[in-house]
């Protein structure tokens, strides 16, 4: 049995997201891109697909593409899991707060921007409560220097340069940003 434990730091978009897992020191141990939504469902329904639907088929468009979510949340970390068997946790952006129901999000402008990026993230988080890891919540405009502090460095640029350099492409910001975030999760004391 392995003995290796880490947290998952997640930089996610619109039905698809980037999984970069830390050991508790903030070493690299795995990256994945993960789709969160099967095929043929819309990746933005709030956004795009529902504004041109009358209200209670939108409404029944977004709660199919949530029920999807979801379940690829279970088999995104599944997968994480099945590579890094002992994961401690998981770093999510923060939601910003929407109105209660669907019907509200579809109509309000604001909402409907953000609303599928949400539907994602809780989904995630979910799934991760679900196999009883921690949920810590990250803002992305801070997270980059949180994590160079965690570390003790001046900046994560030349750290980032190495890693890309030892384990090849893909890296980009994407999985700096989680990477980033699972550190400063990472070094999170446990409860």
């Amino acid at each position: 049995m392995s003995k290796k434990s880490g947290v998952v730091g997640v930089s996610d978009h619109g039905g698809w997201a980037v999984l970069v897992t830390v050991d508790p020191d903030g070493t690299f141990q795995d990256r994945r891109r993960v789709d969160l939504v099967e095929e043929g469902l819309p990746k933005i329904p709030h956004h795009h697909e529902a504004q041109g639907l009358p209200l209670d088929e939108a409404v029944a468009l977004v709660e199919r593409v949530r029920a999807s979510a979801e379940k690829h949340s279970e088999l995104a970390l599944e997968s994480v899991n099945a590579a890094v068997p002992r994961i401690r946790g998981i770093a999510l952006r923060i939601c910003p707060p929407l109105p209660p129901t669907i019907a509200e999000r579809i109509q309000d402008y604001r909402s409907q921007n953000i609303a599928d990026w949400v539907m994602y993230r809780r989904a995630l988080a979910l799934a991760a409560k679900a196999r009883g890891w921690p949920v810590h919540w990250y803002d992305a405009k801070k997270v980059l220097a949180a994590a160079a502090q965690a570390l003790n460095m001046e900046n994560l640029d030349a750290h980032f340069f190495q890693l890309r350099k030892t384990i090849g492409p893909p890296w980009d910001q994407d999985h700096k940003l989680a990477m980033a975030a699972a550190i400063v999760a990472a070094k999170v004391p446990s409860a």
